[in-house]
């Protein structure tokens, strides 16, 4: 077999390799949305039964030959970038067990079930005994990828390709500092920003929500939007579905949240139609996917432009809803505020609630840390960061989905997008002087036109860290998130 026959070959094979992948996430929507209650122990069978299949596609011998043979032939950017990306995942993949690939599929879409039914009743005990066995499938399936070398690393890698323990530990600590010194410093300012209130149907924000989907360019011919307990983007590429979630006397969260996943969204949307059915046709790592979620929710969302923007719409809908003017409309999005939800959480305060998980989870993976005792450490780590105690566990430990699905490494991942999201905005503002106007006519096409070319199309061509490098010119820092932060909040709080 010569080289390019070689490649045909293998670039054939992952076409189902990734349609299976393609079909799994597609469950995964459904059980998180509108699957029936009663279906959860036959839906994990079925994800049991796919993984089955996936990790014998994906560890298939003949991937080796062609791997060797394919290295061999003239390749084009696009075509070594697969080589490279089907050979990272054919070298982890072949490490572990596929016996402990469907163990782990079977027992996290229990545990999906079980973390449900335990957040709705408050009960961690409840969820203990699954969650030690998630744990104990995800280190098992660690040691077989780390080969000695550190746990966290080789979980890390699914989520960030190329990211350490160690460097990831060192960007995000210089972020803590500045968090921590700006927090304290609104907190003594003594500006008071009044809370948003009044009631808002569900019927009108999800009218609003649907078109703030399509203002920051969600494709519907591509997508749809439902509902779920907790916000998510899913799918890729011709694919990629939405949920968000309404509470009447809170607008923002079901605004935000659609935004967010919008970010999410247009990314999987926007990939070269040239890369589908390849390793390259997905975001390239979560950490760049979350700099594009927050940019738009954030930089973008939140900005004095678009929110005036929003409050002109929002007074359309729902007349006078006590906010007297744009500008203090703009206050009233931004407010810091006490709260224990980290997806509601402010800009300032949202990513020392993804440093505390980002801890935790560090912890049981290395077995400092056990299950029995992660609610206490959980209410003590919060109670020192944020002043006031968590109380309930839907507020806390129970909050968030992601270790009952063996999630872990994923949580660093938020924090890493806002501050890759910082940066790109900082370039963003330098190429495109005329964005804040655009903005404040709900005008999003030349932001989006910059992500497009600089983020989106490429999809995995290129590493995480050197596809934003790429777009900034420079390695990232935490930098320009802080100094945004600063300039913002110490605007609207009179620092």
């Amino acid at each position: 077999m010569n080289s390019m026959t070689a490649y045909s070959a293998l670039a054939e094979h992952y076409r189902d390799v990734v349609a299976l992948g393609q079909v799994s996430g597609l469950l995964g929507w459904d059980q998180e949305t509108i699957m029936p209650k009663g279906s959860a122990a036959q839906r994990s069978e079925w994800m049991s039964a796919l993984e089955k299949v996936g990790h014998a596609q994906r560890t298939d011998p003949r991937i080796a030959e062609w791997l060797d043979a394919a290295s061999a032939a003239d390749l084009t950017e696009e075509q070594a970038a697969n080589v490279r990306l089907i050979r990272r995942q054919f070298e982890r993949q072949s490490k572990v067990p596929s016996a402990l690939a469907r163990q782990i599929a079977r027992v996290t879409s229990q545990a999906q079930g079980v973390w449900a039914k335990a957040r709705e009743a408050g009960d961690f005990a409840a969820f203990q005994d699954v969650l030690s066995e998630v744990l104990t499938l995800r280190r098992e399936e660690a040691a077989a990828l780390a080969e000695g070398g550190n746990l966290y690393d080789a979980l890390l890698e699914d989520y960030e390709p190329g990211m350490s323990e160690p460097v990831l530990a060192k960007l995000l600590g210089g972020l803590r500092d500045g968090l921590v010194d700006l927090r304290g410093r609104v907190a003594q300012s003594g500006e008071q920003i009044p809370d948003l209130r009044g009631t808002f149907s569900r019927d009108q924000q999800t009218m609003i929500a649907r078109e703030l989907a399509t203002a920051f360019g969600y494709d519907w011919t591509r997508g749809r939007l439902d509902f779920s307990v907790h916000p998510f983007s899913s799918g890729s590429f011709n694919d990629v579905r939405i949920t968000t979630r309404v509470s009447e006397s809170d607008p923002f969260n079901c605004f935000y949240s659609t935004i967010h996943e919008v970010g999410h969204a247009t990314y999987e949307q926007g990939i070269n139609q040239d890369y589908g059915l390849t390793m390259l046709g997905s975001g390239v790592s979560m950490g760049v996917h979350e700099s594009q979620s927050r940019i738009l929710e954030n930089q973008l969302g939140r900005s004095r432009a678009f929110t005036g923007f929003l409050y002109g719409r929002m007074r359309e809908v729902f007349g006078d809803f006590g906010v007297p003017d744009a500008e203090a409309f703009y206050r009233v999005v931004n407010k810091l505020h006490r709260g224990f939800i980290r997806t509601e959480a402010d800009e300032v305060q949202y990513n020392l609630h993804v440093l505390l998980r980002f801890d935790l989870e560090r912890q049981l993976i290395a077995g400092d840390l056990e299950v029995v005792d992660l609610e206490a450490a959980w209410n003590e780590r919060f109670e020192k960061d944020f002043g006031y105690p968590v109380d309930m566990p839907s507020n806390g430990v129970l909050q968030d989905v992601h270790w009952s699905v063996g999630l872990f490494g994923y949580f660093p991942t938020y924090s890493l997008g806002n501050i890759y999201a910082g940066e790109l905005f900082a370039k963003m503002s330098d190429d495109l002087p005329e964005l804040q106007g655009e903005l404040a006519q709900g005008n999003t096409t030349s932001a989006l036109g910059w992500l497009g070319q600089n983020i989106h199309r490429h999809g995995s061509l290129y590493e995480p860290r050197d596809t934003i490098t790429r777009a900034v010119g420079h390695v990232p820092t935490a930098e320009p998130l802080l100094a945004y932060l600063n300039q913002k909040f110490g605007e609207i709080y009179k620092l």
